[in-house]
Protein backbone atom coordinates (compact mmCIF):
# COMPACT_ATOMS: atom_id res chain seq x y z
CA UNK A 1 0.00 0.00 0.00
CA UNK A 2 1.72 3.56 -0.88
CA UNK A 3 0.29 6.41 0.43
CA UNK A 4 1.50 9.54 -1.37
CA UNK A 5 2.06 12.26 1.93
CA UNK A 6 1.21 15.18 -0.42
CA UNK A 7 -2.10 13.66 -1.52
CA UNK A 8 -2.65 13.24 2.71
CA UNK A 9 -1.95 17.53 2.98
CA UNK A 10 -3.91 18.09 -0.14
CA UNK A 11 -7.08 15.91 1.92
CA UNK A 12 -6.47 17.07 4.50
CA UNK A 13 -9.47 19.21 4.92
CA UNK A 14 -11.41 16.39 3.73
CA UNK A 15 -10.19 13.99 6.51
CA UNK A 16 -10.83 16.35 9.51
CA UNK A 17 -14.51 16.78 8.22
CA UNK A 18 -14.74 13.03 8.18
CA UNK A 19 -13.15 13.12 11.71
CA UNK A 20 -15.38 15.64 13.35
CA UNK A 21 -18.54 13.84 11.75
CA UNK A 22 -17.14 10.35 12.96
CA UNK A 23 -16.54 12.03 16.59
CA UNK A 24 -20.28 13.73 16.72
CA UNK A 25 -21.61 10.67 15.88
CA UNK A 26 -19.26 8.55 18.46
CA UNK A 27 -20.64 11.42 21.05
CA UNK A 28 -23.90 9.51 21.23
CA UNK A 29 -22.83 5.88 21.21
CA UNK A 30 -22.51 4.54 24.65
CA UNK A 31 -21.48 0.93 26.33
CA UNK A 32 -22.18 -0.50 29.49
CA UNK A 33 -20.15 -3.66 30.83
CA UNK A 34 -20.42 -5.32 33.68
CA UNK A 35 -17.80 -7.88 35.64
CA UNK A 36 -19.02 -10.39 39.06
CA UNK A 37 -22.21 -11.22 37.59
CA UNK A 38 -23.16 -6.99 37.71
CA UNK A 39 -21.54 -6.11 40.46
CA UNK A 40 -19.46 -3.99 38.76
CA UNK A 41 -20.86 -2.04 36.05
CA UNK A 42 -19.19 0.19 33.79
CA UNK A 43 -20.36 2.87 31.28
CA UNK A 44 -18.41 4.35 28.49
CA UNK A 45 -19.19 6.64 25.54
CA UNK A 46 -17.79 6.21 22.02
CA UNK A 47 -14.52 8.20 22.61
CA UNK A 48 -13.52 5.89 25.22
CA UNK A 49 -14.80 8.51 28.66
CA UNK A 50 -15.97 6.49 31.20
CA UNK A 51 -19.22 8.22 32.10
CA UNK A 52 -20.65 5.99 35.06
CA UNK A 53 -20.07 3.63 37.01
CA UNK A 54 -22.14 1.54 39.41
CA UNK A 55 -20.90 -0.73 42.55
CA UNK A 56 -23.40 -3.20 44.46
CA UNK A 57 -23.48 -2.54 47.50
CA UNK A 58 -22.44 -6.15 48.02
CA UNK A 59 -18.90 -5.09 46.73
CA UNK A 60 -18.33 -2.48 49.46
CA UNK A 61 -19.74 -0.77 52.80
CA UNK A 62 -23.07 1.34 51.31
CA UNK A 63 -21.83 3.92 52.64
CA UNK A 64 -18.65 4.49 50.97
CA UNK A 65 -20.20 3.56 47.13
CA UNK A 66 -20.42 7.37 45.79
CA UNK A 67 -16.91 8.47 46.71
CA UNK A 68 -15.13 5.46 45.81
CA UNK A 69 -17.38 5.53 42.11
CA UNK A 70 -16.14 8.93 42.07
CA UNK A 71 -12.62 8.06 42.40
CA UNK A 72 -12.65 5.65 40.04
CA UNK A 73 -13.80 8.00 37.32
CA UNK A 74 -11.31 10.49 38.38
CA UNK A 75 -8.69 7.64 38.00
CA UNK A 76 -10.15 6.85 34.85
CA UNK A 77 -10.07 10.47 33.73
CA UNK A 78 -6.70 10.46 34.88
CA UNK A 79 -5.52 7.80 32.79
CA UNK A 80 -6.88 8.99 30.14
CA UNK A 81 -5.14 12.42 30.13
CA UNK A 82 -1.83 10.66 30.46
CA UNK A 83 -2.58 8.31 27.72
CA UNK A 84 -3.46 11.77 25.40
CA UNK A 85 0.01 12.91 26.16
CA UNK A 86 2.12 10.01 24.69
CA UNK A 87 0.06 10.10 21.99
CA UNK A 88 0.89 13.15 21.28
CA UNK A 89 4.40 12.44 22.21
CA UNK A 90 4.00 9.78 19.45
CA UNK A 91 2.41 11.72 17.29
CA UNK A 92 4.44 14.72 16.84
CA UNK A 93 5.61 14.22 13.46
CA UNK A 94 2.09 13.69 12.50
CA UNK A 95 0.31 16.46 14.11
CA UNK A 96 3.07 18.68 12.45
CA UNK A 97 1.35 18.41 9.29
CA UNK A 98 -0.12 21.86 7.96
CA UNK A 99 -4.12 21.13 8.28
CA UNK A 100 -3.52 18.18 10.33
CA UNK A 101 -3.81 19.14 13.59
CA UNK A 102 -7.62 18.62 14.14
CA UNK A 103 -7.33 15.17 12.39
CA UNK A 104 -7.08 13.25 16.04
CA UNK A 105 -9.90 15.61 18.11
CA UNK A 106 -8.84 15.72 21.93
CA UNK A 107 -4.96 15.39 20.65
CA UNK A 108 -3.45 18.92 20.19
CA UNK A 109 -1.08 19.21 17.99
CA UNK A 110 2.37 20.07 19.77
Amino acid sequence: MNINPFDLIKNAKNIQEQMAKIQEELASVFATGSSGGGIVNVTLNGQFELTDIRLDPIAVDPRDIQMLQDLIVAAHTNAMEKIKEEIKKCAGSFAGIPGAGNIMPGFPST
